[in-house]
C-alpha cells in the first residue's frame, strides 16, 4: 500500500515537472520581450541607488576615492549647514504656493473649456504647449528676461504708470516669478482635470437644478467630490514634480539661488554641492533625504484621501 502511494506520488510529480517544462518556452519569451525594461530597471535605476546609497554613507569628491564616514554626511546637514535648512525653507514655500495655485488655475480653465465651445481641441493644444516647452532652459531665460528690470512686463507697468522693481533680482520677489512660470505650465494637469469633468453625468446637473441647487452649489456637491480622485492624482504628481524643480531656479538665478538665497531650491543646491563643490557623498546624501521627503508628503496625502476622496463604487 505505501508503495503504490509513493508511486502515485513520483508519478503525480513527474507530470508536473513536464506540465512546467511546458510553459518554460513562454517564460523565456516573456523574459525575451521584458529584457530592456529590466535591464534598464538595474542598470539606470536600481543600480545607480544603491551606488548613492553607498556614496552617501561616504566622503566622496568625484576627484578621489570614497571613504566611508557613516552617518556623518546627515548629521552634518542638519548641526553644520544652515544653507541646507535655508533650501528646505525655499522649497517648501514654493511647493506649498506653486501646487494649490497650479491645481486651482488648471481646474479654471478645465471648467471654462468643459461648456462645449467651438474649437475645444485648439484650446486644449494652446493651453497644454506651455507644460511641454516650460521645463526648458530657453523658456527660463526668457522668463527672466521677462520678468528683469527692464523687461516686458516692466515696460507694461511703466506705460500705466507704476514703477515695478526688478522682480528676479528682488529677494522679496524672485522666488514668486519662479512660482509663476510653474503655474504657467498647467497644461497637463488642465487636460486631466477636462477628462474628468467630460465622465461627469450631465443628469447629476440637472437633477440638481431641479431641487433648485445653483452653480457653486452644484460645484462643491457634486463636481468637486465626483471629481476627487483626479484631484488625488494630480496633486500627488504636481508635489512630487515640484520637489524636484530645478531648471528653473538654476536658469532664472545663473545658478547661484540669489538673490540673497532666496531661490535656492533644494534641488539646485543638492547639484553645487555635487558639481560645484565636489562633494558627492554629501550630495547623495542629501538625494536621499529628498526621496524620504518625497515619500512623506506623498504618504500623508494617501492618509489624508480617506476622508476627501470618493469613488462611484464607495470605496475610498
Amino acid at each position: 500500500m505505501d508503495i503504490q502511494y509513493v508511486e502515485n506520488v513520483k508519478a503525480v510529480a513527474a507530470k508536473t515537472k513536464r506540465k512546467r517544462g511546458s510553459l518554460y518556452p513562454h517564460n523565456r519569451i516573456a523574459l525575451l520581450f521584458l529584457a530592456p525594461w529590466l535591464i534598464g530597471l538595474i542598470v539606470l535605476t536600481l543600480g545607480p541607488m544603491a551606488a548613492s546609497l553607498y556614496y552617501s554613507l561616504t566622503d566622496y569628491s568625484i576627484l578621489s576615492a570614497p571613504s566611508w564616514v557613516g552617518l556623518d554626511n546627515y548629521i552634518a546637514m542638519f548641526a553644520t549647514d544652515p544653507l541646507f535648512l535655508v533650501s528646505l525653507k525655499v522649497t517648501f514655500l514654493y511647493v506649498f504656493t506653486s501646487v494649490p495655485v497650479k491645481l486651482i488655475f488648471a481646474l479654471a480653465v478645465a471648467l471654462w473649456l468643459n461648456k462645449g465651445m467651438r474649437g475645444l481641441g485648439i484650446y486644449r493644444t494652446v493651453y497644454y504647449i506651455p507644460s511641454l516647452l516650460g521645463g526648458s532652459v530657453a523658456i527660463a531665460m526668457l522668463w527672466r528676461k521677462m520678468f528683469g528690470g527692464d523687461g516686458l512686463l516692466n515696460q507694461l507697468l511703466l506705460y500705466v504708470g507704476i514703477q515695478a522693481p526688478d522682480w528676479v533680482a528682488n529677494p522679496k520677489y524672485a522666488l514668486y516669478s519662479i512660482v509663476l512660470l510653474s503655474v504657467w505650465q498647467f497644461g497637463s494637469s488642465m487636460i486631466i482635470f477636462l477628462a474628468g469633468l467630460k465622465q461627469i453625468p450631465a443628469e447629476y446637473y440637472e437633477a440638481s437644478s431641479v431641487d433648485g441647487a445653483g452653480k457653486v452649489r452644484q460645484f462643491f456637491s457634486i463636481t468637486v467630490p465626483v471629481l476627487s480622485p483626479v484631484i488625488f492624482f494630480n496633486l500627488v504628481m504636481q508635489i512630487i514634480t515640484s520637489f524636484q524643480s530645478f531648471t528653473q531656479a538654476f536658469v532664472i538665478s545663473n545658478g547661484t539661488g540669489g538673490p540673497i538665497n532666496s531661490t535656492l531650491m533644494y534641488s539646485l543646491y543638492l547639484y553645487k554641492k555635487g558639481f560645484a563643490f565636489f562633494q558627492m557623498g554629501y550630495a547623495s546624501a542629501m538625494a536621499w533625504v529628498l526621496v524620504l521627503l518625497i515619500g512623506f508628503f506623498t504618504f500623508l496625502v494617501f492618509r489624508s484621501s480617506k476622508s476627501w476622496v470618493h469613488y462611484e463604487d464607495g470605496g475610498k
